[in-house]
């Protein structure tokens, strides 16, 4: 899992047809400072509505996403699982 900021909305005229009903967002990878971390973007498919400018839970990994989704069926293995709403840390455990 990781944390990331939603950059977009994926905008597809085809797509595979167990993901037709699903959002895809464009996601990239921040630390707990929420500054963008690498270089890479990633496509998630979300189920929990969140949107451009959100911080989300991102999980990557086959078999967490079709356990969610309830089948085998999408080419999917990067989903949003949550919307960060504020993130706290101990600075005794820093």
């Amino acid at each position: 899992m990781f944390l990331a900021k939603v950059k977009g909305n994926i905008v597809s005229t085809h797509k595979n047809r167990y993901l037709k009903k699903h959002k895809l967002l464009l996601v990239h990878p921040i630390n707990l400072n929420y500054e963008f971390i690498g270089n890479k973007d990633f496509i998630a498919i979300d189920l929990i509505d969140a949107g451009i400018g959100d911080t989300v839970i991102v999980v990557q990994e086959g078999d967490a996403v079709q356990q969610v989704l309830g089948h085998t069926n999408a080419p999917v293995n990067t989903m949003i699982i949550g919307i960060v709403d504020n993130i706290e840390i101990d600075s005794k455990l820093l």
